[in-house]
């Protein structure tokens, strides 16, 4: 049945005309097959928001709410070591310190229990490779004593607290200027303690994929030591996936979308040879299929082909740095004290957060900052301590 379906197809091929051929190809494709096959992929364009949005939201919601308690489960039945184990781990320099900055909300999500739940497993798992990396918890919660979820990692993890009983030093700033103070006491005291070679910045709701680590050894050891990535102020984990697209600002990616395109457009004019039996390859045949496959990976998403990269730590791509979103950024040792200096010269308000003005000084100050693609670890926390939102959604 299939080989009588094959030169049906062939013979259709054979006897009718390009131009018929690649409107009909261009119709199926993008009016019938990518509407069905997408319209529940959150990051296409073929993505139905009114139907699914809300549903889809709510899902995560349970769903996070379902890790927070399994991951209040792992330290609830984890065996708790003795404060000797944990200050005595000071004592080491860390290669990588993994400080994770957390704020009391929303307790039913138990969100900084996610995120440490996941790097302690981790850790577990990766054995030798990681016995020089540290985790380190960074309260910023103004009365430290009611975040709770903080006084359980204090048992597992070395901790600190910037507040002291509701003690309020940024009582008269904005709340985006003391969200970049508290970052900044987060990363001197990272430096202070344990004066690592390199600092991981959680945010509390940035949950690491399985492959962070191989991945951050691979990038730091290989990629970042050459000579044009040398020396960078920071090195981004995260960036929002519905701002990666092709059709952006940044110039690497429409080399990359260009790329794709001069990559699949003789590819699939081979094929389409082949299957109609026309000899050799025309430009007009390799530009319409180039096209073709562009459109394609522009309206399904880029980000799903980012995903592709995860086969390996060598795959992963290192571009330079775009403006949005820091809940997971690695900065080397001098890297963090250059930005320790930067951030006392800047006030940030809204409208100009941490994210912004940090990346408004690589410019004026001849900085150089990159992000991996694709992201590393995972935002979930759909409650955010700056913008209170009590119905939020994916999108």
């Amino acid at each position: 049945m299939l080989l009588r379906g094959l030169r049906l197809y062939r013979k259709w091929f054979r006897f009718s005309s390009p131009i018929t051929q690649f409107l009909t190809l261009t119709v199926v494709t993008f009016s019938v097959l990518a509407p069905l096959i997408c319209h529940r992929l959150l990051h296409s364009y073929f993505y139905l928001r009114r139907w699914h949005l809300n549903p889809m939201s709510e899902e995560f919601l349970k769903q996070n709410q379902e890790d927070g308690q399994t991951a209040l489960r792992y330290f609830e039945d984890l065996r708790t070591p003795n404060s000797s184990e944990i200050s005595g781990d000071k004592a080491l320099r860390p290669w990588l310190l993994i400080t994770i900055v957390t704020v009391q909300r929303r307790n039913e999500f138990h969100y900084v229990l996610q995120v440490a739940s996941r790097f302690h497993r981790l850790l577990q798992q990766c054995g030798p490779h990681c016995q020089s990396y540290q985790v380190f918890i960074c309260n910023v919660e103004q009365d430290p004593g009611n975040h709770q979820d903080a006084r359980l990692l204090g048992n597992f993890f070395a901790m600190v607290s910037r507040y002291k009983n509701w003690e309020d030093p940024d009582a008269a700033v904005n709340q985006f200027e003391k969200e970049k103070r508290d970052y900044a006491f987060c990363m001197e005291q990272s430096l202070l303690v344990y004066n690592p070679e390199y600092i991981l910045l959680v945010e509390d709701d940035a949950v690491p994929e399985e492959e962070i680590f191989p991945v951050l050894q691979h990038l730091l050891l290989e990629r970042l030591s050459k000579p044009h990535l040398k020396n960078a102020l920071y090195l981004k984990l995260y960036h929002p996936e519905r701002l990666q697209r092709y059709i952006n600002p940044e110039p690497m990616r429409i080399l990359e979308w260009l790329g794709l395109g001069m990559f699949l457009g003789p590819l699939l004019s081979f094929v389409y040879s082949w299957m109609s039996g026309r000899p050799g390859l025309t430009w007009p045949i390799v530009l319409f299929f180039a096209l073709y496959s562009m459109a394609l990976a522009e309206l399904v998403g880029r980000h799903y082909l980012l995903e592709l990269r995860r086969l390996a730590p060598v795959l992963y791509n290192v571009v330079p740095v775009t403006e949005c979103c820091m809940p997971a950024m690695v900065f080397s040792a001098s890297s963090a004290r250059r930005a320790l200096g930067y951030f006392q010269e800047l006030y940030c308000r809204p409208g100009f957060a941490k994210d912004t003005a940090l990346y408004s000084l690589l410019h004026t100050k001849d900085e150089r900052a990159y992000v991996v693609e694709p992201n590393l670890v995972r935002h979930v926390g759909m409650f955010s301590s700056l913008r209170p939102n009590n119905i939020p959604k994916l999108l």
